[in-house]
């Protein structure tokens, strides 16, 4: 059975937390919004979707690699904007920095899996965190300034994704710390 999954970077308690206050600040200011909850908060690579078991155990040992081979880096989280760039809204994201070791480890991250059968993203990378969702059709919001500061990622995740009713869940399927290299 195929599982839903992406390659990411959690973010730490102390980030999750000021994004969480930015999300609580933009509720009223921007309706009809499903909002991410905070231990959700994360930092994509590269999204896979539906895979096979078998392809994503093919992923661990080059995202091991990539991940030990990488530094552990900072990254700032600052600026809001939505996606698509026009038309109606249908994600609010924070806008995130990398120092160029993250930036290495994310192109790694998407060599690994076109080596490992998944096709080229076809859309430039874009580093954010996906702070909410419209439910349905929207007007573009007038967004406030938003700098939350730098954290260092320290770990990368092989994510599997479960669509709820609620709103996507994750969990880990394996874990690769950044900087680790023997």
């Amino acid at each position: 059975m195929n599982v839903r999954a992406f390659v990411g970077m959690p973010l730490d308690a102390d980030m999750r937390a000021r994004i969480a206050a930015t999300v609580a600040g933009l509720q009223d200011r921007v309706p009809g919004v499903r909002w991410t909850v905070d231990v959700a908060f994360h930092l994509t690579l590269r999204f896979l979707g539906p895979s096979s078991p078998e392809r994503l155990a093919s992923l661990e040992g080059p995202l091991r690699h990539a991940a030990a081979a990488c530094r552990a880096a900072g990254a700032r989280f600052a600026g809001l904007g939505t996606f698509p760039e026009r038309g109606a809204p249908r994600v609010l994201w924070l806008g995130a920095s990398l120092a160029p070791a993250l930036l290495e480890l994310q192109a790694a991250c998407e060599s690994a899996a076109q080596a490992a059968g998944f096709p080229r993203e076809p859309r430039r990378f874009h580093a954010h965190v996906t702070l909410g969702r419209w439910r349905g059709r929207a007007e573009r919001p007038s967004l406030p300034p938003a700098d939350l500061g730098v954290t260092v990622l320290k770990s990368l995740v092989l994510f599997r994704s479960e669509l709820k009713p609620t709103g996507a869940a994750y969990s880990p399927l394996a874990t690769f710390p950044v900087g680790c290299e023997t």
